[in-house]
């Protein structure tokens, strides 16, 4: 078993986290990672209300017995969600782990503290993370360029991004983009982080609650086919190359503006790709992740497996090397 401060402050078994990601963290999937021993994140903007949130969060009490937490994610908007809401859902439901991202979750900060929740924020560069942990976080999460959907503007990746920002905090680091197997784990542990964060490699399994055809196409594709949208925009994501991506990809470059690609960046769009598995409906994201994925296991055997091969590259691999 490895043991961490991330592990020994958030109460879970395995230094493995499974992150926010809208429509797919619903409680399925999240209790299944809790039941393995890992983290698992419900979105709570998954949910189109705080009280379809607080059912939620019961209905994965009603499947899992372990820890787990909601992600709330701070997004500008000119109608943004009703995030105290939200927060209050969170505390009134009696959750102890919250995982922030976006904007700066400072606001949401007493709250949380005053009821003695954990919050664990998700980053993508190192002064956020100085930020993130000045203002009083738990730990962070920092996201390398490698990893689906928002990596920022720096293009920093995370073997790079992992030791910068470890070495200028005292809180703990969960190093996020590009992991999912054991061998992406001791290298994070190498590199001074306490764990790691996976998105792509939980979309998926088979408690993923999303399409068959999504998980398959994951499986095909390579560490080639991902699109980084929204370039020109400084709002880079990275998602799955299908036509859709490739387009607006394409509009932007030409010279186009947010108004141009709209309609085929549309979260309903990108919904139904999930829902139905049309995967030319919209985007969806992926990381450069699923170049190391070959197969949709259970969410147990996914952490099981990580785990032990974590614990073989140290006993054998590394235990022959040299000094």
């Amino acid at each position: 078993m490895l043991t961490t401060r991330f592990t020994e402050t958030f109460g879970v078994q395995h230094p493995i986290v499974q992150g926010g990601m809208q429509w797919v963290g619903r409680a399925e999937l999240v209790s299944a990672v809790a039941d393995a021993g890992a983290l698992g994140f419900l979105t709570a903007l998954t949910q189109p209300t705080p009280e379809a949130l607080t059912r939620e969060i019961a209905r994965c009490r009603e499947m899992t017995d372990r820890p787990f937490g909601v992600n709330l994610t701070i997004l500008p908007s000119i109608n943004p969600p009703p995030y105290d809401e939200y927060r209050r859902a969170i505390i009134e439901s009696g959750v102890k782990v919250v995982e922030t991202a976006g904007f700066n979750p400072e606001a949401h900060l007493p709250e949380f503290r005053a009821h003695g929740v954990k919050v664990l924020h998700k980053c993508t560069s190192v002064r956020h993370a100085v930020k993130a942990e000045q203002i009083g976080v738990d730990a962070v999460s920092i996201d390398g360029f490698e990893c689906a959907g928002h990596p920022g503007e720096d293009d920093i990746p995370g073997l790079i991004l992992i030791p910068a920002a470890v070495r200028r905090l005292t809180v703990p680091v969960i190093a996020s983009g590009g992991f999912a197997d054991g061998r992406g784990l001791v290298a994070a542990l190498a590199l001074g982080a306490e764990g790691v964060n996976m998105g792509t490699r939980f979309l998926c399994t088979e408690e993923s609650p999303v399409h068959r055809r999504v998980k398959e196409q994951i499986v095909a594709n390579t560490e080639l086919d991902t699109e980084l949208i929204f370039r020109p925009l400084g709002n880079t994501a990275r998602v799955a190359s299908n036509t859709i991506s490739r387009k607006v990809v394409e509009v932007l470059d030409e010279g186009g503006e947010f108004p141009d690609v709209r309609d085929l960046v549309a979260g309903v769009r990108g919904r139904r790709v999930f829902d139905d598995g049309d995967l030319e409906a919209g985007i969806w994201s992926a990381g450069l992740a699923q170049g190391l994925i070959d197969d949709i296991p259970t969410v147990r055997e996914a952490v099981d497996r990580i785990v032990a091969q974590a614990d073989e590259v140290i006993a054998e691999r590394l235990a022959g090397v040299r000094r």
